[in-house]
């Protein structure tokens, strides 16, 4: 790359800051008591989705015994994958997650956490919107995903052993892009989206979802860079136990968890700030 290529590709990315500090679980234990949250102090153009007629997305369910799982596949395309990894490497993965708590032992990756831009999510949301479910018991489909983004990075010998996810409230940025904003209690999350960024055609070796059926026998999903998985988690019997499998081999896989969010009622995503934030 020439020296006026690195210029422009750099002016592409506007810098970033920390918008929360939450307690951070380590894998092993331990707890690092301020872990940041980022956002971009501008929306970043390489995040910015557009319109792709080569993307036809196309949702698959999984027989899961019952229970809720599905892929959506040719979702994001390999540039807007590629984009995302590099937003998250520029704000640093880190051994500790913030807002997590995980026994130690179970979560054995590389995270970062950080509030996206609508012009990220909002197009992929439309993209996909059609294909999820218009009610989930009796929550029904909210219009926005949270702007939270869980990411995760596997290096050589990585994995997330068995577990399920906890069911989360919303987030967004302010209007100045300084604080992370929690959205009401009517709306929570019911679906884990699991985005992946990367697979075996880039060299990832392993790293298969793993999702059991209530009798114990389980289904595979390998990771296809710009589809995505959902399953249902939360706190019930309904929610889906799972493993990111181990990843092997010099080339870590990236994958962003976001949340699918559905409400009780009427409900805005107007905002109250979220505890720890407000840190720059």
């Amino acid at each position: 790359m020439s020296a006026l290529m690195a210029h422009n590709a750099a002016l592409e990315w506007p810098a970033h800051r920390t918008v929360a500090l939450l307690p951070g679980s380590l894998p092993l234990g331990g707890v690092v008591p301020d872990t940041p949250i980022h956002a971009f102090i501008a929306p970043p153009p390489p995040l910015e989705l557009h319109a792709d007629a080569a993307l036809r997305p196309e949702r698959h369910d999984i027989e899961l015994g019952g229970l809720l799982a599905f892929e959506i596949r040719h979702l994001a395309s390999a540039a807007e994958a590629d984009a995302i990894v590099e937003a998250t490497e520029r704000f640093g993965y880190r051994d500790e997650a913030p807002g997590i708590s995980t026994p130690p032992g179970m979560r054995m990756n590389k995270s970062v956490h950080w509030v996206a831009d609508l012009g990220l999510l909002g197009p992929l949301f439309q993209r996909m919107r059609a294909l999820l479910p218009a009610r989930i018991d009796t929550m029904t489909l909210h219009p926005r995903l949270s702007e939270r983004l869980n990411m995760y990075r596997y290096d050589d010998g990585d994995v997330f052993n068995r577990h399920t996810d906890g069911e989360w409230p919303g987030f967004s940025l302010d209007s100045e892009r300084r604080r992370m904003l929690q959205w009401p209690a009517p709306v929570r999350s019911c679906l884990t989206m699991l985005l992946y960024l990367n697979g075996p055609d880039e060299g990832v070796q392993g790293g298969d979802t793993r999702l059991y059926r209530p009798d114990g026998s389980s289904h595979d999903v390998r990771p296809t860079k710009g589809s995505a998985l959902f399953f249902r988690h939360g706190f019930g019997p309904q929610s889906v136990m799972h493993v990111g499998c181990a990843v092997r081999g010099p080339v870590p896989k990236y994958v962003a968890r976001i949340n699918v969010m559905y409400e009780a009622g009427t409900s805005s995503p107007s905002s109250r700030r979220a505890p720890g934030s407000g840190v720059d």
